[in-house]
């Protein structure tokens, strides 16, 4: 017996092992299969767009399979009484005006309803929402009208100046009317006296009415020029202008440019090329000028810019320019007063508004003159051309000859 029971437990032990082998062996196979059949899964599970045409195809029977598994449940068709029942309480939400309709609305309403059961008008929920835009446009409009209106009413009107408020009396009418408004600048001409200067009053001033009008002992003139030139620096004549003693021109010329012109100077000299084109010739004005000027007194503002330009020559003691004349230099403090400046200062007149005009700027200068005539050439007899004796141009010395060490020997033998 004991052998009996040996034997089936080496039998029982070998089967054991036999079936631990097979078990192994089958493990190794269904690893071998697991790693083969991986990486066709992980190709599965890869997100993004295919690569291989195996790829599309099973992706497609994929597709297919949900398809059909998964039926499209997601179109499920909205009941439109609940779109319109959430619309309106939207709608109600947004009107400020929100509250119980009357009676006469609601009979229009079932009116309205009826006729969109019919086929005709407009679907409830749009008008009730067009009506609330209305209401509120028309709201936001009568805010933005208030508000306006509160502006209005909040803006300072502009006072008017009064005299109380112009009490100082040492500024210039012009510059306060410049800076404040011209009825300030009225207020302060009509207390200190000044009169407002315009085109017809500076010719009133300028020019004696019921006069001689013609040639007098002396004559005012002025020239405009125009540029010439790369930069039109250089100066030519284009406009000449003489007055007699009482104001009345007696020669105004335009003149045809000797060059081409390269700066018209418009803003200040007045011309345009309309007005040189068919101008006089240079030589022709340059010899009208002086015969009229041969034998008599020239009065002008830094006259000696015109004459150069005309190319001529007149004598110093026939000359009587206001840019040089001392008293007025003295009433303007300035040493080259400026015609603008002298007009206004002692002639109480504005000249070279804008534009110049060589005709206005030559009765100026005359004007400036006959005002000093008698002091004026009172002190060109005396000697004085300026109203100031003209300094005695004094020699140069004649420097001392130093004496020679020969010379010196000279002296002392002798």
């Amino acid at each position: 017996m004991s052998q009996m029971t040996s034997e089936t437990s080496g039998h029982a032990v070998e089967l054991a092992a036999a079936n631990k082998k097979k078990t192994s062996k089958d493990k190794r196979k269904k690893f071998m299969k697991a790693q083969k059949k991986t990486p066709i899964e992980k190709q599965k599970m890869i997100w993004g767009p295919p690569q291989d045409t195996q790829q599309f195809s099973s992706n497609w029977k994929k597709l297919l399979e949900i398809m059909q598994t998964n039926p499209d449940n997601s179109k499920q068709k909205t009941n439109p009484k609940v779109k319109k029942e959430n619309f309106q309480k939207r709608t109600a939400k947004a009107s400020p005006n929100s509250g119980p309709a009357p009676d006469s609305n609601t009979s229009q309403n079932q009116g309205r309803t009826n006729a969109l059961k019919d086929g005709k008008g407009e679907e409830p929920g749009k008008t009730e929402h067009k009506a609330s835009k209305r209401k509120l446009n028309g709201s936001l409009l009568k805010s933005s009208k208030q508000m306006t209106e509160k502006k209005k009413d909040e803006e300072p009107t502009e006072k008017k100046p009064t005299e109380e408020d112009l009490w100082f009396d040492d500024v210039d009418p012009d510059d306060i009317e410049t800076a404040v408004g011209q009825e300030a600048a009225d207020i302060v001409r009509r207390r200190t006296g000044v009169k407002n200067t315009d085109a017809q009053s500076t010719e009133r001033a300028l020019v004696k009415e019921r006069c001689f009008e013609g040639l007098t002992r002396a004559v005012a003139m002025d020239c405009e020029m125009v540029g010439v030139g790369t930069d039109g620096e250089e100066s030519i004549l284009a406009r000449c202008s003489m007055v007699n003693q009482f104001g009345k021109c007696i020669y105004d010329k335009f003149v045809r440019p000797t060059e081409k012109v390269t700066d018209y100077r418009t803003e200040v000299s007045g011309i345009r090329p309309d007005d040189i084109r068919d101008g006089e010739d240079f030589r022709q004005v340059q010899k009208e000028v002086a015969e009229i000027l041969e034998g008599r007194v020239l009065v002008g503002h830094a006259i000696h810019n015109d004459l150069k330009v005309l190319l001529l020559d007149h004598p110093k003691k026939k000359i009587r320019d206001t840019q040089k004349y001392k008293p007025f230099r003295k009433l303007v403090k300035s040493g080259r007063p400026s015609l603008k400046v002298l007009s206004r200062e002692v002639l109480n007149v504005k000249v070279q508004q804008g534009e110049h005009s060589s005709v206005q700027d030559a009765q100026a200068t005359m004007r400036l003159y006959t005002m000093v005539k008698k002091d004026w050439e009172k002190a060109v007899k005396e000697g004085k051309l300026h109203g100031v004796a003209e300094k005695a141009v004094r020699k140069p010395r004649t420097p001392k000859k130093k004496k020679t060490t020969a010379q010196a020997n000279t002296v002392i033998a002798l």
